[in-house]
């Protein structure tokens, strides 16, 4: 923190430990006792926390705010839908629609749709009617990738003490307990741009799977990402296997182009999903594609069953509606790539200036920041990277009102507003963290 005396940070968080495990409601937020953040009030690209310190904030939130916060374009239209309309009432409305059309005017991949609460969601959905539409049960994930927090998407690699010289693959094993054993009978885990273990797991159980599930630009992995001729290779192998590709563009979706990374690749997939930047912030998710495996979906015998309370509730919809018509109708992303793309310059001087060796991977909405000689391929790549001194450099840099996650595994985000923050400042405080980080080396 900017400052390491925060009683009301200290306060706060013992008051919490009396209601909530952690005293936190989200496991991500819980920092320690002391570096636990307490957030009064949210602007453009900064936060003010609880002892009244700013930060300008590249965390954004894991993603969700492309436009920044308390954009008022957004909650005006989310005020007026509540005013009108409502917030839920357990029906359609013509919102749903809406919508729709603005997604598939942005995003050529969809062609029906339905909503979610939340990414997890979204892929839950996705997979079941991917499940539905083959037959099949089996899916497979990509070393790296993230796809919600329910119990089969919840196996990862334990990249973390894993020994590269071992020989070995990484052990594979659930994130946290409660998680049953069972729940990974059908789930098969594959390096990123691996065509050698792509080719294996299809011939070993390709006859079962139903579906490849992947971040093409990962993030939850320092934004490493597929390369064209592997995406290429994951759309053959499907349409050759009868597999569905299914693409989790939650992170990349409406952030890294109008028309998500499928839109760079030039791939489409057949289901899609999405959440975060759909809404700039407001708990708004999808996933759909392809017509006909979409139809699964129905209350026939042999459908996909699918629903949910809170879905296309009008706060949610009435949020998407406007960002998506901000990103369709004005240049807000490509001043979010520029600015991204300056940051960059910056960091790299300051890198380049102490003799660090660094590499920046994914797009510049959400870029990720290596230290290392070369930009890493897969998840085992990463292990590679010198973590460790990006750690203390990005606690550094929170020290001094830059606010992002220590761990390099997580993108630097960038919205619409970080186009006004102060880029000079920017580098001289980098300047400083990447020296004190080398210091304490």
């Amino acid at each position: 923190m900017t400052d390491t005396n925060k009683p009301q940070h200290v306060s706060l968080l013992k008051q919490a430990h009396t209601h909530m495990p952690m005293g936190v409601a989200d496991s991500y937020r819980y920092w320690g006792e002391q570096n636990t953040v307490f957030v009064k009030s949210m602007k453009g690209c900064t936060l003010t926390d609880a002892d009244n310190q700013t930060f300008v904030d590249f965390r954004l939130a894991y993603g969700p705010i492309i436009l920044g916060y308390r954009d008022s374009r957004v909650d005006s239209a989310v005020i007026d839908a509540i005013s009108n309309t409502g917030t839920i009432c357990g029906f359609s409305t013509a919102l749903d629609s809406e919508v729709v059309e603005l997604v598939k005017a942005l995003c050529p991949n969809i062609e029906k749709m339905r909503f979610a609460n939340s990414g997890t969601e979204a892929v839950l959905g996705a997979v079941r009617v991917a499940r539905g539409f083959t037959g099949r049960n089996k899916v497979v994930v990509v070393e790296g990738g993230f796809h919600g927090l329910y119990d089969e998407m919840m196996w990862k690699p334990d990249v973390d003490n894993w020994d590269p010289a071992s020989g070995q693959a990484p052990e594979i094993k659930s994130f946290g307990v409660g998680i049953p054993e069972s729940s990974k009978a059908h789930l098969e885990t594959i390096p990123l741009n691996d065509a050698q273990a792509l080719a294996e797991v299809f011939s070993r159980v390709g006859d079962d799977i139903a579906a490849i599930v992947i971040e093409p630009i990962m993030g939850n992995c320092g934004s490493i990402a597929s390369t064209q001729e592997y995406m290429q290779l994951l759309r053959d192998t499907c349409d050759s296997n009868g597999s569905l590709l299914i693409m989790d563009e939650v992170k990349t979706g409406f952030r890294v182009a109008r028309g998500g990374v499928q839109e760079l690749y030039g791939i489409k997939a057949d289901l899609t999903t999405y959440a975060k930047a759909m809404g700039n912030g407001y708990p708004v998710a999808a996933f759909g594609g392809r017509a006909d495996v979409m139809d699964m979906i129905s209350f026939n015998d042999g459908g996909v069953t699918h629903g949910g309370t809170y879905t296309a509730n009008m706060i949610a919809l009435s949020a998407a509606k406007a960002t998506l018509t901000l990103l369709k109708d004005t240049d807000a992303l490509v001043t979010v790539n520029r600015v991204g793309a300056e940051i960059q310059q910056l960091l790299s001087r300051v890198f380049t200036k102490f003799g660090v060796e660094h590499r920046f991977a994914g797009p510049d909405s959400m870029f990720g920041v290596h230290f290392g000689s070369e930009v890493p391929q897969n998840y085992r790549d990463w292990k590679k990277t010198n973590s460790d001194l990006y750690t203390v450099f990005a606690h550094n840099l929170i020290c001094k009102g830059v606010m992002l996650e220590p761990d390099s595994r997580e993108p630097w985000f960038i919205c619409e507003a970080h186009k006004d923050m102060d880029l000079v400042w920017l580098e001289s405080v980098a300047m400083e963290a990447m020296e004190e980080a080398i210091a304490a080396s």
